[in-house]
């Protein structure tokens, strides 16, 4: 029957095959190349056949942080020298491109030698898939961490494809199934090392980590013990954490093994009675693996995993171990930076947040009229918005009150807010006009000093009565803002949509229109900015309505119970800032 079969010609099955593969010496030089290998990374046979891999594919000279080209030598050098296989963890390595440009990318590689039938290595086999895609996917959905459990199921849906991609363990656990009780013994722990690292790309910070490790580790390498010793940055000390949270501090410098794997060397026993001056890293052990926890060059601290009787040791275990040791390391690496990056936004909120609410002072209460003020931020770690209110007496007499919006939520919009609410205050006692001037002369400063953001502003002047009896009167301006809020004495609500000029700073030669309305004794202002009405599941119509709905009783209310009942009835969600102004005329 075998004799009717085709001969393979295994040089075309290379070349058609779906994966990328390349052949090197020892040496590194390279030998042949497939056409899958030479699609992804836009190179030819006649320019990379015989010259080195480095020298054909040299790091990315933009990216000074770029360690692809080392840790991929050291995963060959590896290979060459124990003579087997070595599967290297997710690594960038930027391809250039023909037009000399560097293409960001992302890759699963495996180094495989090829030995002579004396033993020595003739040829290594590269293979790399390229998961730039599955890379991107995971940083589009940690973008989305604010958005709740989509984003975690979204995460742990990736971060376990490409583990899984990786160490390829379920394909390898299938394969060992049937074979002897060491080979079942290692395909048992690959599994459950899979499952292990699925769970674990859940974790959002160190005590997910450490309890997911608890509930997944040792089941999942049917181990009596599993615990972690972690470097604390700028410490001598580590803090081991036995999975249960619970933790306590040894000496980085001590003679635990814990410490000693810290340092980077392994301890390994698989049976303490043959090891009695070892240390257990803890009591009631037998046998114990403890692996330093490596991260590139880094090492983050180490692993411990013991049993209460006498365990196995043997190459394929502890490659197990490593690999777990290594994945273990990988998602300490990540929560930290998740961890770092939450501190250092919320600093950055809090910084720009105090800037901000340093800038909305109290307002004056002038004769006659009450004023009230209110400022929300929004709900999202480490934004700030533009939002700002302010109210202070014109030299002319009269109670200026101006709320607006910078476009944006950091700190440049918040910088800005204070820009602009410093030199419109400047302006105001410098022009002595209506608000259609003040904010005419606001536009041409705006321009002149180079302020590009955009900004929305509301402005007023509430005029005191021109005779006794008389009443005062609204003169304000509109730039793109939200219209007032006026409520009578009786709670006729209306807005004062006149139509609106132009943004701030947009077309200063513009002119702008200031107009006027006599205020009753009770009537109410209302200023505030979009957060307040703008709804995702609404459109900004639809806000204003509620606005007018929620205003009916708000003549029988002071200017402070009116700032609270406004926020209250129409429960804004608060993912944009509020800023909110409200003035009563009393007499």
């Amino acid at each position: 029957m075998t004799d009717r079969l085709p001969e393979p010609d295994y040089r075309r099955v290379f070349d058609a095959a779906p994966t990328p593969f390349i052949l090197l010496t020892p040496d590194f030089d390279i030998v042949h190349a497939n056409e899958a290998r030479l699609r992804a990374t836009a190179t030819t046979l006649e320019d990379t056949v015989g010259r080195n891999l480095f020298d054909v594919f040299p790091m990315n000279p933009d990216d000074p942080a770029a360690d692809g080209l080392v840790n991929l030598k050291a995963s060959l050098e590896r290979a060459r020298d124990t003579r087997r296989p070595h599967t290297m963890a997710i690594q960038k390595y930027d391809i250039a491109m023909p037009d000399g440009r560097f293409e960001e990318r992302f890759w699963s590689p495996r180094n495989v030698p090829i030995l002579h039938d004396d033993g020595e290595v003739a040829l290594i086999l590269h293979r790399s898939d390229d998961i730039t895609e599955y890379i991107r996917d995971r940083d589009d959905a940690r973008d989305e961490a604010a958005r709740g459990q989509e984003w975690r199921d979204r995460a742990a849906r990736v971060e376990g494809d490409l583990y899984a991609r990786t160490r390829e363990l379920e394909q390898l656990n299938a394969r060992l199934l049937a074979l002897t009780e060491r080979e079942r013994r290692t395909a048992r722990a690959l599994a459950g090392l899979a499952r292990t690292v699925s769970a674990l790309a859940a974790a959002e910070s160190r005590a997910d980590l450490f309890r997911l490790l608890a509930d997944h580790g040792g089941p999942g390498l049917s181990a009596d013990l599993l615990a972690v010793a972690v470097a604390q940055p700028g410490s001598s000390e580590l803090r081991v954490v036995d999975g249960r949270g619970s933790g306590r501090r040894i000496p980085a410098g001590s003679d635990s093994p814990l410490a000693v794997a810290a340092r980077g060397r392994p301890v390994l026993v698989p049976d303490a009675d043959h090891h009695s001056t070892a240390p257990a890293p803890a009591a009631g052990l037998r046998a114990w693996a403890v692996l330093p926890m490596r991260t590139g060059d880094r090492v983050l601290g180490s692993l411990a995993v013991g049993w209460h009787g006498p365990h196995p040791l043997e190459d394929d275990d502890v490659r197990v171990l490593e690999a777990f040791a290594a994945q273990c390391a990988q998602a300490l690496d990540r929560v930290a930076r998740l961890e770092r990056e939450r501190r250092q936004a919320a600093a950055t909120r809090n910084l720009a947040e105090a800037l901000q609410r340093s800038m909305l002072t109290e307002p004056p209460q002038p004769p006659g009229l009450r004023i009230a003020v209110r400022y929300r931020p929004a709900a999202r770690e480490a934004e700030v918005g533009g939002d700002w209110y302010d109210a202070f007496t014109a030299p002319s007499g009269a109670t200026t009150l101006v709320v607006g919006d910078v476009t944006g939520h950091d700190r440049t919009a918040a910088a800005v807010m204070g820009q602009l609410r410093n030199m419109l205050r400047g302006v105001a006692h410098a022009v002595a006009g209506d608000p259609a001037q003040v904010l005419t002369a606001l536009d041409r400063a705006v321009v002149d000093l180079g302020v590009t953001t955009l900004a929305t502003a509301a402005l007023a002047h509430v005029e005191p009565p021109e005779a006794p009896g008389g009443a005062p009167v609204l003169r304000w301006s509109n730039a793109g803002h939200p219209p007032p809020l006026v409520v009578g004495p009786r709670g006729e609500a209306v807005l004062l949509e006149r139509p609106r000029n132009l943004l701030l700073g947009v077309a200063p030669w513009t002119g702008r229109q200031a107009h006027a309305l006599p205020l009753e004794p009770g009537s109410t202002v209302v200023l505030y900015t979009d957060g307040l009405v703008e709804r995702r599941d609404a459109t900004l119509d639809d806000g204003f309505e509620r606005l007018l709905a929620a205003a009916t009783d708000l003549h029988a209310l002071s200017a402070e119970e009116t700032c609270d009942a406004l926020l209250d009835r129409l429960e804004p969600d608060f993912t944009d800032d509020v800023a909110l102004l409200v003035l009563r005329v009393t007499a």
